[in-house]
């Protein structure tokens, strides 16, 4: 089924009239019934009802044609869009992330990448859960991930971008708010949350101060459960620098351990674009030139 399927389906649905749907879409009456008939074959069902009274949906094709509607405002804006970047830009890089805050200077590192290369796109692709996904299927040029998460994949290149310090995430208003770092003894009586699927060096940790028993602990399922139940006062919890999105309603505190997460930029081996390395050797440039090398968004 063809784009011009679907307009003429979409008219013909519009005007209940062959003949009517024909003259807007300037064609022929029968040529429109050979187009939509043949649409009706291949789909294996009826989407109107022909009468002497003009054409009418039948219930098939009546939700047909609002899916088909949707289907075809999103291919026309895709069609725009593509149109547009066509116009203005030669070539696009695109970089995975699984959150925003993981590289926090990208707008800015965005525009003055722009001033560089104007013909060239730098697009963000936040995924949590696939980011690695999409990136070995070749969806995204760039990944930002952590080391552990991508040191067993051959076939792409694994450059070291930051080490991102652990801190106690906290509401502000928390007397441990206030120190300059915590200490597992800080911790002694307070309820703390671990899992939520916490990155190997930062399970370490929490498996420590567990084992010190000076702590209450329950799993959460995932860092936004984990900030809600901050919110409401449930506990306390570690997390990587890399998710501080600085959100002003939680307070992030060094916590004073020698365990850090080890961030990195990957890109696909076979990918020799000197765009792509350039774009690469801006960001760690950057985050090392501004004490950013140890996940400290300033």
């Amino acid at each position: 089924m063809t784009t011009k399927d679907m307009d003429a389906i979409l008219e013909v649905a519009q005007t209940h009239n062959f003949n009517r749907a024909a003259e807007n879409l300037f064609m022929a009456q029968s040529t429109l019934s050979y187009h939509i008939k043949a649409v009706e074959d291949e789909l294996g069902f009826a989407i109107f009802v022909r009468s002497g009274k003009g054409a009418a949906l039948t219930p098939a094709g009546e939700q047909f044609c609002v899916t088909l509607r949707n289907v075809r405002q999103e291919l026309k804006n895709a069609v725009e869009q593509a149109q547009n970047f066509s116009a203005r830009y030669a070539e696009n890089i695109s970089i995975g992330m699984p959150v925003r805050s993981a590289i926090y200077d990208l707008p800015r590192l965005m525009r003055r990448f722009a001033q560089l290369h104007p013909a060239v796109s730098v697009t963000p692709v936040y995924s949590y859960a696939s980011s690695i996904d999409q990136f070995l299927k070749g969806e995204t040029d760039i990944l930002f991930a952590l080391e552990t998460s991508v040191r067993h994949i051959s076939d792409i290149r694994i450059e070291p971008f930051y080490e991102s310090p652990i801190y106690l995430l906290t509401l502000p208003g928390d007397p441990l708010a206030q120190k300059a770092r915590v200490t597992a003894e800080d911790l002694t009586g307070r309820t703390l949350m671990i899992g939520g699927g916490s990155p190997p060096a930062l399970k370490k940790v929490q498996q420590r101060i567990i084992a010190g028993g000076r702590v209450n602990y329950f799993n959460s399922a995932d860092h936004e459960t984990t900030l809600t139940n901050v919110a409401a006062e449930k506990g306390v919890c570690l997390s990587p620098g890399f998710l501080n999105d600085h959100n002003p309603e939680f307070a992030w505190t060094p916590f004073d351990c020698r365990e850090t997460i080890s961030c990195v930029l990957c890109t696909h081996r076979e990918d020799q674009r000197p765009i792509v390395r350039e774009f690469v050797a801006l960001l760690r440039e950057h985050y090392a030139d501004t004490g950013q090398q140890k996940g400290r968004a300033l």
